[in-house]
């Protein structure tokens, strides 16, 4: 008869999950003891902090579509995963996170590490907000279910985290039972499509359109639909503003990309947002950094332009923007859809819109006048737009970068060109710092063969530097280019830019004079057995990342960036009630304005 721990190892086993990053503890040891007897089968790979395993398998599964598991012990230690999961669920990406809890016997007595104030064993409660569903099977022949139905909840419509709590005994304790049947489950394994008549009228609406955008977030990626969106993109000349999940499902260098919108936006997509006629938004949220707040006039102009709504959650349609169509659909099948309409139709739109990419193509000269000339800046310290441009010339094409929050990511956002899917990995709903430099790891796992690049503030690495240690001990060649600002720099910004420049708590000082401190990097990484260097001058950078690169180990780079520069806002980010910034570039266009746009 096999034991709990037995089935559990059994399940990921058949589902073809190949890592289990976990963190031992007194609650797990009976799953830990059979996952020493399978480890020619799955591998346990135990980093310094659970925060840190969920960002793991969080950055595995957006690179690879496959997840994985996590293992953590009762009390603080699964505790440690609420924000990596949050993260996760947010950004709906998804892995199983096993927690352990108190034996079953000992339910309410208060042992070691019980959560019990408003039910026994209360832990599956903490985790719920987070999850997509938190299963606590409390008895061996309970598990079988909860293992299918756990796997089909996770992978199933909206991917999303889910929580298995098991007490410490369940592990341990046998029954006479096996898993239930059924193939391994996958992501998109169930597609939903559009109503016919859905798909005529939104092909009605795009033929009819003088000005309209795609606009596509993670759900293009998670969809895998980055062919079919090029595909109706290019064949109907509609240009695509993403999101920044969505980045390089259309090749950012293509003329129809048209890069990110909202305050840290491009110009050309806040330009094209607030004066289009339709919106044709697939896979995407409208969250109040790509929608400047929601504030008419800045990023868009609803209900002015119409709006075709597409998404696989029914939550998501209509949350801050009521559609012309809302259509409840996986975003690939639409685009099929979409494109089989247009070939029953027999269409050849050929040469269209051609007054609109005009418009388009004048913002983005103006544009480029505008930005083009920062990035020729030799100085010390580092200007930023350097790190962004010597990124793209020595990086290749399929290259996975990862960012948390920070303003080093608002100017990726503002100017990375991802050329592919699932090559820019932001922790954008949550925005939980530290999730780059940990993501790396699990995204370096998932593809082995190809350069992963962890760009992270150095309040977010700081947050996390044990990932050196779990980078050298499993052998796992990260590159960090630790953007060195000597702050928390996005929030110093607002200090400046709301708060008359009276700062507090955000930035790193010491001493009586208050010069700025952060350790050494460089030595913290060499402490811990992984190369690494400090880059004070824009001309060594690009040739210290190319090394990093090559050398094929895990390598640190301590770039001093300077902290004065800041992205140039195109949009607007509202914090009620302090009155927001207009945008640097650019400026706000209400409906009434729009004749005087073109």
């Amino acid at each position: 008869m096999p034991k709990g721990a037995e089935l559990i190892t059994e399940f990921l086993i058949k589902e073809k999950v190949p890592y289990v990053v976990g963190i031992c503890g007194h609650g797990n040891v009976g799953m830990l003891d059979v996952l020493h007897q399978a480890r020619s089968d799955i591998t346990l790979i135990s980093p310094r902090h659970e925060q840190v395993a969920a960002h793991m398998a969080d950055g595995y599964f957006r690179v690879k579509h496959a997840p994985l598991a996590t293992l953590t012990s009762c009390g603080p230690g699964s505790a440690n995963m609420v924000m990596g999961t949050a993260v996760a669920l947010t950004d709906s990406s998804a892995f199983l996170a096993i927690t352990a809890n108190v034996p079953t016997s000992q339910f309410n007595r208060s042992p070691f590490q019980e959560l019990n104030r408003h039910n026994q064993a209360d832990f599956a409660n903490v985790m719920r907000p987070v999850v997509k569903r938190s299963f606590q099977p409390t008895r061996v022949d309970m598990l079988p279910l909860a293992l299918r139905q756990s796997m089909s909840t996770m992978l199933s419509g909206r991917p999303g985290p889910v929580n298995l709590d098991v007490p410490f005994n369940v592990f341990q304790e046998e029954a006479d039972i096996g898993l239930e049947p059924g193939a391994p489950a996958l992501i998109n394994e169930r597609r939903s499509a559009a109503a016919p008549e859905d798909v005529a009228t939104a092909v009605d609406l795009m033929l009819a359109a003088e000005r309209p955008v795609l606009f596509i977030g993670h759900g293009v990626a998670l969809s895998e639909a980055a062919e079919e969106l090029t595909a109706l993109a290019q064949r109907l000349s509609i240009p695509v503003i993403s999101s920044p999940n969505g980045m390089g499902c259309l090749d950012m260098e293509d003329p129809l990309s048209l890069g990110f919108i909202g305050r840290n936006g491009a110009y050309p997509a806040n330009q094209a947002g607030r004066t289009c006629d339709l919106v044709i938004a697939v896979g995407a949220r409208f969250d109040d950094r790509s929608a400047s707040s929601w504030m008419p006039g800045y990023s868009w102009n609803f209900p002015t332009s119409k709006l075709i709504h597409v998404d696989v959650d029914h939550a998501e349609i209509g949350r801050n923007y009521a559609p012309t169509l809302p259509i409840l659909a996986d975003a690939r099948s639409f685009l099929r859809q979409v494109l089989a309409e247009l070939d029953r139709r027999n269409l050849d739109p050929g040469a269209r819109l051609a007054p609109w990419h005009a418009s388009i193509a004048g913002w983005r000269s103006e544009w480029d006048a505008f930005v083009a000339p920062n990035f020729d800046i030799d100085s010390t310290p580092i200007r930023p737009e350097a790190i962004v441009r010597a990124c793209a010339e020595v990086l290749p094409d399929d290259a996975i970068l990862t960012f948390d929050a920070g303003v080093h990511h608002n100017w990726f956002m503002q100017f990375w060109k991802a050329r592919r899917p699932q090559t820019m990995l932001n922790s954008w709903g949550y925005s939980g710092m530290g999730f780059g430099p940990a993501s790396a790891l699990g995204a370096k796992l998932a593809a082995p063969d190809r350069p992963v690049i962890s760009v992270c503030g150095d309040g977010g690495f700081t947050m996390v530097p044990h990932v050196l240690c779990t980078a050298v001990e499993y052998n796992i060649p990260v590159v960090w280019v630790v953007w060195n600002n000597f702050a928390w720099g996005a929030i110093r910004d607002i200090q400046y830019g709301l708060f008359e420049g009276r700062e507090l708590g955000t930035a790193f000082y010491r001493g009586e004079n208050g010069e700025p401190y952060n350790p050494d990097f460089a030595l913290w990484a060499k402490a811990a057995g992984v190369e690494a260097v400090t880059i004070t001058r824009t001309a060594d950078f690009a040739e210290a990342l190319r090394i990093a690169v090559a050398s094929g180990r895990p390598y640190l780079i301590d770039v001093h960036v300077d902290a004065n520069v800041r992205p140039p806002a195109t949009g607007a980010w509202a914090l009620p009630p302090v009155p927001h910034k207009e945008p640097v570039f650019g400026r706000r266009l209400l409906p009434g304005d729009l004749d005087h746009a073109f």
